[in-house]
């Protein structure tokens, strides 16, 4: 009986994700990471996003609001006329450029089928 409790202690709990999986299914969407991507490059304007993204005006203001209010992207208005809107990532989102590095790294070395494997 001691044996089985033992191993049953040692299996991961379903209902717990690793952090990996976490974070995943926080920023894992197709347009948060082209957005949180995109902001890399430095602040921008809502229509700069719009052409840089190709996101619908509809699906970039969700995307922007849900990361504003997981504290990933600051937005900051301009009250001269025309009113600008402007979007950058927070120390938290910028948090996540080695990681985007990562992904790029990888995409590059085995995204494409007919690449061979990086050299390090």
């Amino acid at each position: 009986m001691a044996i089985e409790e033992s191993l049953q202690d040692d299996e991961p709990d379903a209902s717990a994700p690793c952090s990996v999986v976490e974070s995943i299914e926080r920023i894992g969407s197709r347009w948060r990471m082209v957005v949180l991507y995109d902001l890399q490059e430095g602040e921008k304007r809502f229509s700069e996003l719009e052409r840089s993204t190709g996101a619908s005006s509809r699906t970039l203001s969700r995307v922007l609001d849900d990361l504003g209010e997981m504290g990933l992207v600051d937005r900051r208005m301009e009250p001269d006329a025309p009113v600008a809107t402007y979007y950058s990532l927070t120390e938290r989102g910028e948090a996540l450029c080695p990681v985007f590095d990562a992904l790029e790294e990888w995409g590059d070395g085995w995204v494409d089928e007919d690449a061979e494997p990086p050299d390090h």
